[in-house]
């Protein structure tokens, strides 16, 4: 059964557009930087420098796009405040995240997409709660995304069409409007679900406090 207070895809995605085009420049700004950051650092000594900079770089931006979606205004500093305070704990998350996606991937394609939504949420609370532990993050990710990975597929589906226009017109529209807008319905997707979970009992306050 679908909880009541559960927002749908459709309010979710209508509050991102909303705070997205309050805060337009800033977080077209911080996505493209955030890409820029990858893409260098992905070339750097033959990919090796994307293990220490992706992984915060990454968690950095899904908070700064939280902060949008909550309705604050976040400014780029955001991101990196995010992503590089408490270094090692959110670095070994992601990389555990990274790993196990990985290896269940190596099993089967499908194993693989199953497990990498169910480990989804685990930038966001990473950077949302600084006393749960890397592995413990993974963990709470899997619980709150329990029921509810369907949601989070059709999520990603619905941006299909952003996409292919992004593709059409060389990027532009992806560095102008959809990457920004995806992020933030992403970081939404991740606000509802842990208010369902924390509503619920799936998770408690003092497990993320």
């Amino acid at each position: 059964m679908k909880e009541l207070f559960m927002k749908t895809r459709q309010e979710i995605k209508s509050i991102s557009k909303q705070h997205f085009s309050n805060n337009y420049w800033v977080s077209v700004g911080a996505v493209i930087l955030a890409m820029l950051i990858v893409g260098a650092a992905s070339g750097v000594t033959f990919g090796l420098g994307a293990i220490f900079l992706v992984p915060p770089i990454m968690v950095g931006l899904q908070y700064f796009t939280l902060c949008l979606y909550r309705g604050e205004t976040p400014g780029i500093e955001t991101m990196f405040t995010s992503g590089f305070s408490n270094y090692g704990r959110k670095l070994g998350g992601m990389l555990w995240m990274y790993l196990f996606t990985y290896l269940w991937t190596l099993l089967l394609i499908i194993p693989g997409i199953i497990k990498g939504i169910a480990y989804s949420l685990t930038p966001y609370i990473l950077a949302d709660y600084p006393n749960v532990s890397a592995t413990e993050a993974l963990k709470i990710s899997m619980r709150m995304t329990q029921g509810h990975k369907g949601e989070i597929f059709v999520m990603y589906l619905s941006f299909i069409g952003w996409f292919l226009l992004s593709g059409i017109t060389f990027g532009i529209v992806g560095i102008f409007y959809s990457n920004p807008y995806y992020f933030v319905s992403l970081a939404g997707l991740y606000e509802e679900l842990k208010n369902n979970a924390l509503n619920n009992g799936t998770v408690t306050s003092t497990e993320l406090a």
